[in-house]
Parts: structure tokens; sequence; C-alpha cells
């Protein structure tokens, strides 16, 4: 307060005095006075704490009840409405489309050919059609900001101590018709595939907290990822449905079908990075798909993915091989004869699976020199009609393998 020291000693001491600690009458009341004006300011700021803590907490009461209205109009309205689908689509292997690095031809055994070995099962063109291409590309441009945007309205809104929120049964029963729809619309064609990205995109704020809303979102992530061209947007398409999965693991880690997108949606992400990432990407992806085994072991999905893993494994080239044992002390090891009786327990659980499946058995009986078995397997696939873009590209493979 700038007082003067001397004033703590008592009139008429001598020079030795020692300071006294008492105040003189002044000083204490302006001691008094600044403490008084402290504890009235800590006061009137928890008060304003408090205030502003109670007003939050009704905006977010204001914010769901403004959900809740609107959710219950749009159900009403999408009760009146009904969904044409041109076809159905084997969900076999169309969304499978990423695996661990090498490319589906033989074995790589040169340095210049390895990084190109690298390829996705499915390479995807553009989604191109006659009339109104140009308004798909926007679409695809708004689709792919809004990826970006919306992805923080998810499961991170949820405090970490708190489980899936509750739905009420009107609620309730709109989450499964809104399942349903988006289940025949991702085993449709292209435009049936966008449309139910948008449409899960649109209610990812009411349900975004349901773990069979949220794989299936994560799946629509990696439908798009196969009809985009653009490497961006494939790019963000990808890791947003990766994201997404981040979360639901957290919470659902008993989900086999979290597990197996994640696994995809992780290989996708990989597509266009450096061969060590793709590398570690691989070994993400078989782990995922290991855990989504144990928890569904009758599923042939995941056995044709596991195999796919097993047939590029056994098929590294000499870079990759390299680079593994560098970033790993225990490389993954698989063996042709690992993938085959993979592809062999799809077809035990699902005779005629996939096209691609059949196509994969036959390429494993010529690699170990079944030749027999491997005519036997092309014409059995040569039987079963190309359903996805991977069988489409598996029939030209049949046609390289019997020329």
């Amino acid at each position: 307060s700038g007082a003067d020291p001397r004033a703590l000693i008592p009139a008429g001491a001598g020079d030795g005095a020692v300071p006294s600690l008492l105040l003189r009458q002044d000083q204490q009341l302006e001691v008094l006075e600044r403490l008084d004006f402290v504890v009235r300011n800590v006061v009137e700021l928890r008060k304003e704490v408090e205030e502003l803590r109670n007003s939050l907490r009704h905006l977010a009461l204001e914010i769901v009840g403004e959900v809740r209205t609107h959710l219950e109009e749009t159900q009403r309205m999408t009760r009146r409405r009904k969904f044409v689908f041109s076809r159905e689509r084997s969900d076999s292997t169309g969304s499978s489309s990423i695996y661990f690095t090498a490319s589906s031809g033989n074995a790589n055994t040169d340095d210049g050919e390895s990084e190109g070995g690298y390829s996705t099962a499915n390479a995807e063109s553009d989604y191109d059609r006659e009339s109104g291409r140009e308004s798909e590309e926007g679409e695809d441009d708004v689709s792919c900001d809004t990826v970006r945007t919306v992805r923080r309205n998810s499961l991170d809104l949820l405090p970490e101590d708190e489980g899936p929120l509750p739905l009420d049964s009107s609620l309730e029963e709109g989450l499964g018709q809104l399942l349903e729809q988006a289940d025949r619309l991702h085993s449709g064609d292209e435009h049936d595939r966008r449309e139910g990205f948008q449409l899960l995109l649109n209610n990812k704020l009411a349900y975004g907290g349901q773990q069979e809303f949220l794989w299936r979102l994560a799946r629509a992530h990696s439908d798009m990822w196969e009809l985009t061209g653009d490497a961006d947007q494939r790019r963000a398409y990808a890791s947003s449905g990766k994201e997404e999965l981040e979360l639901a693991l957290q919470k659902w880690d008993q989900s086999a079908e979290c597990h197996q997108w994640f696994a995809i949606l992780c290989g996708q992400v990989s597509e266009y990075e450096s061969i060590p990432k793709r590398i570690q990407a691989g070994y993400v992806f078989k782990e995922h798909i290991d855990k989504a085994i144990a928890l569904k072991p009758q599923d042939p999905q995941l056995y044709y993915l596991l195999g796919r893993w097993c047939y590029q494994v056994a098929h590294l080239g000499w870079l990759e091989k390299r680079t593994v044992s560098a970033l790993f002390e225990v490389p993954p090891t698989a063996t042709v004869q690992d993938a085959l009786q993979n592809f062999l327990r799809v077809e035990e659980l699902s005779p005629g699976f996939s096209k691609a499946g059949r196509v994969y058995i036959a390429k494993c009986y010529k690699d170990l020199g079944n030749i027999s078995a491997a005519a036997l397997w092309m014409d059995l696939a040569s039987e079963l009609p190309g359903n996805t873009k991977e069988d489409v590209e598996s029939e030209r493979e049949l046609e390289e393998m019997r020329s």
C-alpha cells in the first residue's frame, strides 16, 4: 500500500527499536476494505459461473427438444413415402475393397514393381452417368465437406463416463425403419448407395449415439470411398468413417461389425500412403478382422476378408518383405494354403457366396500346382453372376487365367 515502514515503530523509540507488527488504524481499515473487495468479487464470480452453467443446461434441453420435434415430423413424413429399389445386391465383396499390401497377381520378384504392387482389391472409377454428371460431382464435393463438418456431432458429444443415449419408443421405431432402409440402399446400385449415405448423414445428430446406426454410417463412408474418383475425397470419406468407429470401439468393443468396418476403412485410408504405413495398416486390418471373427464366427464375409489378407501377404514382393522385417520384430506370416483354407471356409458357410471368392480359390490351387482343381473352380466361378465391381474384375482375371 506504499506505507512508510517507520510507521511500524512506536513513537519515542530509539534507533535500535524493533518494528512492531501492529498496523495503524487507517492501515487496518485499508486492508479490511481490500479483503472485502476481493470477497465480493469472488462471490459475484461464483454467481456468474452458476448462471452460465444453468444457461448451458437450459440451452441443451432446448436443443434436444427441437431435435426431437424435428425428428417426429421427419418420421411421420418418412412413413408416407415408399421407396422403390431397383434390385438387391449381395453384400459379399462389394464393400470389402481394401486389404493388406500386395496386388492380386502373382508374386513380385524384382524391386521395381514392388511399389506398384500395392493396390486395392477394387479400383473404382468415377461415378459417371450420361445425365446429371456435373450435378453428381457437385454433390460429392458438398457431401465430402459435410462429412468433415458433422464429424463432431457423434459419440464425442457424449460424456466419457456415459453410455449410449436411450431412445424413447417413437425414436426407437424410427431408428428401426431407418436402419432397414439404409441396408436396402447399401444393397442397391451406385445411386442407392449415395442416397443411403446422405440419409444416414442427415440423421446422425439424432442417432449418432447408437451402435447399429454408427457402424452403418461407417459402412456408408466406405461405399462413398468406392464410388468417388477424386483422391482427396476418397481419403476424406475413409478418414471420417474410421474416426466414427474409433469412437464407437471405445464403447462397443464387442461389436463384430464395428471391428469389420474399422479394418476395411483403415485399409482404405492407407491407399495413398507409403509402403511402411500400408504395412502398418495391414497389421491393424488383421487384428480387427480376427476380433470380428471371434465375435461372429459364422460370417462368410469375414473369412473372405481374411483370405484376401493371407493371399496378399503370401505374395509380398522383395521390397515389401524387407520393409516388414525392418518394422516388426515378428513379421506377419501367411501362405497360399492359409488363404485357400479361408476361401474354402467361405464356401462351406455360404456356397456361391461370391464370384470373386471362387476365382481366388482357383488362383490358390493354381499357385499350389493343382491345375485340375483350379480348372474346376474356374468353371464354378463362371456359373455365378457378377453382382459387384469386384466380381467384374474377377471375371477379367478369370479370362486371363483361361488364356
